[in-house]
């Protein structure tokens, strides 16, 4: 299978590191046109110069914008005003506890995990279904299924952008256009990474070990026994928005190292 994007491009919301990053460059190895997207020009251009060390003939575009805000959205959509593909990556997650949080943590987690890809799609979408073809992935969590209760809030907003993909899907059904969700499980991604390596120095032990702890421990099923990688999440990205799986539309795919105790 050869996985062509020439011609293509390609929007990635928060894609200045971890899995974001590996997504674009995965898009753009397979000759996409890659638009980078963080909060801070300096973050952006760190990117862009790490992605264009990599690949020298690829074609990068950065855009510096919040997109948790409505203004931060409609600065991405007046500077890339066209994609083919969309990959609706921001958002973040936070250890925290139910009864201790307030309505603004909340709704702030929400804008930014979720309303930023609603914004996003509703620019872009329109455009891919005039044009006949295009991919939209959401990227969702196994905790979308798996509800963690030291992160109610995230989990909810991972279920939520499961709720906004197979909806999406439907409203557009039969036009060329695609659009699902990727459900990564524990990731070597710069989140969950930077807390492993904090956990790891407080308790005077390897990551290695950290992580092991954090599997034993918070995601017991398991079947791979380790972290996936971010190239492993950003292949199945590349793989859904191929010409190769128009066929798959609506569906929530998992990257979770069988976290999920399901057949199906």
């Amino acid at each position: 299978m050869k996985i062509e994007f020439a011609g293509r491009r390609a929007v990635v919301t928060g894609s200045t590191a971890g899995i974001g990053f590996a997504i674009a460059e995965g898009l753009a190895r397979a000759g996409a046109s890659v638009v980078v997207n963080g909060r801070g020009e300096q973050r952006v251009e760190a990117a862009l110069t790490e992605l264009r060390a990599r690949l020298p003939a690829a074609e990068f575009t950065g855009v510096a914008a919040d997109l948790s805000t409505a203004e931060g959205s409609s600065i991405l959509a007046a500077r890339i005003t066209d994609a083919d593909i969309l990959v609706n990556n921001l958002g973040t997650a936070h250890i925290n506890g139910f009864f201790d949080q307030n309505d603004s943590e909340w709704l702030d987690l929400f804008q930014l995990n979720v309303m930023s890809g609603v914004r996003s799609a509703r620019h872009y979408v329109p455009g891919m279904v005039k044009r006949g073809w295009g991919r939209v992935v959401f990227i969702s969590s196994e905790s979308a299924i798996n509800i963690p209760k030291e992160m109610i809030d995230y989990g909810m907003t991972k279920t939520a952008q499961l709720a906004v993909s197979r909806g999406l899907a439907e409203l557009i059904g039969g036009t060329g256009v695609t659009v699902n969700a990727v459900l990564p499980g524990p990731t070597h991604s710069e989140i969950l990474g930077n807390w492993m390596a904090a956990t790891a120095s407080e308790q005077g032990i390897s990551q290695e070990e950290a992580e092991q702890n954090f599997l034993a421990t918070m995601r017991p099923t398991t079947l791979i026994k380790r972290f996936t990688t971010t190239e492993e999440i950003a292949n199945m990205v590349v793989y859904v928005c191929s010409e190769q799986a128009s066929g798959t539309s609506g569906a929530a795919l998992r990257v979770d190292g069988g976290v999920v105790r399901s057949i199906a």
